[in-house]
């Protein structure tokens, strides 16, 4: 199980220098997500001041662009990176893509597919040469004269990994992607119960076996290893439940373990900006459910114990600034225990 470093910087330079940090301490990945700065551009400085350690865009918001923005962009990074560059994308919510993007929003899992075919489209006409002739309902791409063609990238191309909660876009995942990136807001029983299944039924389509195709696991993880450091992290991680909880399209996660209305109650509560409230409203049930909460070796016991068997990775983040040196007790265990585990 490989173990991924990320968080939600503000600054590229922040971004960058978590990435360095990362690969210092020996982490595989290092994720950088679009919510403050442009993930392409923070991934393309930390590929100059890195050497071994996975990039990975967690996520780029691919209804903010078009297929030929990003297919450039990845290649770009992919070439400048030796070959380390993983093209993680997501649909966001529509009134992220259509209020502050301002750019369309129709049929989300059906545009995603598309979305992903383009760019493998254009990337196999930069490969061979071969005339540019995607044809599809939302995008169109029939022209790359010499001039805009980068030609072969000896690397060859970037693996491309999706984020999904719902089934059908999970579904589109397993079609089209060569790796998934669960949601946060998964659970344990989400992802066996609903998640893998998708998974199976879009590889299916696609005439593969899910063996090969990789996941990314979820990350909600509050520990320390103090009391107090342990209550600070379960507050932050309360709030974080609540927050991605109010949306509605990730509802299905809370119904099936028979907790929709509390949905409900949170969405009402983010319309009146009641922050604090929401996390209040977070039984400890519900966090457990949603978290892995103890000390670092507890936690790093309980990640295996939930994910080891149907995951490929587990990324380590925080709701704040990505901090490789917060994780470093739940990382040397985790380590440990992969160690021997393989031994």
């Amino acid at each position: 199980m490989r173990l991924d470093s990320g968080g939600y910087a503000s600054t590229v330079s922040q971004a960058a220098d978590a990435v360095v940090a990362a690969e210092r301490a020996g982490y595989d990945g290092a994720w950088v997500a679009e919510t403050r700065l442009d993930p392409f551009v923070a991934l393309a400085v930390a590929a100059e001041r890195t050497e071994r350690i996975e990039l990975v865009t967690a996520i780029a918001v691919a209804f903010a662009r078009n297929p030929m923005t990003v297919a450039v962009a990845a290649n770009d990074l992919h070439l400048l990176s030796g070959g380390r560059f993983v093209l993680g994308l997501g649909a966001q919510i529509k009134p992220h893509i259509t209020k502050r993007f301002s750019m369309p929003w129709s049929a989300p899992a059906a545009r995603m597919r598309e979305f992903v075919l383009a760019v493998r489209a254009i990337w196999s006409a930069f490969e061979t040469g071969e005339r540019l002739a995607f044809h599809g309902e939302h995008y169109r791409h029939t022209l790359m004269t010499p001039f805009f063609d980068p030609g072969p990238n000896p690397h060859g191309n970037p693996k491309v990994y999706l984020a999904a909660v719902g089934e059908r876009m999970t579904e589109v995942a397993g079609e089209v992607a060569d790796g998934m990136l669960c949601h946060s807001f998964t659970t344990e029983r989400y992802l066996r119960e609903v998640t893998i299944p998708a998974l199976e039924r879009g590889r299916a389509k696609a005439g593969k076996p899910l063996a090969g195709f990789e996941i990314s696991g979820p990350s909600f993880v509050a520990t320390g290893s103090t009391e107090e450091q342990l209550a600070a992290s379960i507050a932050s991680v309360r709030k974080q439940i609540a927050f991605y909880g109010s949306t509605p399209a990730y509802r299905p996660v809370l119904e099936l373990h028979g907790w929709g209305e509390l949905q409900d109650d949170l969405y009402a509560l983010s319309k009146r900006g009641e922050w604090d409230e929401m996390a209040d409203r977070i039984p400890d049930d519900v966090l457990n459910t949603f978290a892995v909460v103890g000390s670092p070796t507890e936690a790093a016991a309980e990640i295996r114990r939930r994910y080891a068997d149907v995951v490929d990775r587990v990324s380590l983040t925080t709701a704040d600034a990505p901090d490789p040196a917060r994780w470093a007790e739940v990382y040397a265990a985790l380590r440990e225990a992969g160690d021997s585990a393989a031994g």
